[in-house]
C-alpha cells in the first residue's frame, strides 16, 4: 500500500472513531499548514498547530481561512530575541575564581 492510500485508510479509520465523516476532513489543508509551521518555526509545532486548528475548527472558525493566516505567520515567523544573560553582581561572578573588580 503506498503512502497516500495508507493516509486515506487512517484517516477513514481515526474518522470514524472520533465520530468525523472522513469526508469533512481536509487532510491536504492540514499537511500543508504542518509543513510551514514545521519548515518555518519547528516541527514539534506542526502538530500542536494542527491541534490548535481544529480546536478553532470546533469553535466555529472556517478552517481554510485560519489555515492560510496560521501558514502565512509561520512563513513570516522569526524566532523571538533571546533574553540577555543576567548581569553579575560585584563586578565578578560568585564561585568564578575571580575576584570583583573594584
Amino acid at each position: 500500500m503506498d503512502v497516500v492510500n495508507e493516509l486515506d485508510a487512517w484517516v477513514a479509520a481515526a474518522g470514524r472513531e472520533a465520530g468525523v465523516d472522513p469526508g469533512d476532513i481536509p487532510t491536504r489543508l492540514v499537511l500543508d499548514l504542518a509543513r510551514d509551521v514545521a519548515h518555518g518555526v519547528v516541527r514539534p509545532g506542526a502538530p500542536v498547530t494542527a491541534y490548535l486548528l481544529g480546536l478553532a475548527v470546533g469553535r466555529g472558525a472556517d478552517p481554510s481561512e485560519l489555515a492560510d493566516r496560521l501558514s502565512d505567520l509561520a512563513r513570516a515567523w522569526s524566532p523571538p530575541a533571546a533574553a540577555p544573560p543576567p548581569a553579575a553582581s560585584g563586578g565578578g561572578l560568585e564561585g568564578d575564581g575571580e575576584q570583583p573588580i573594584p
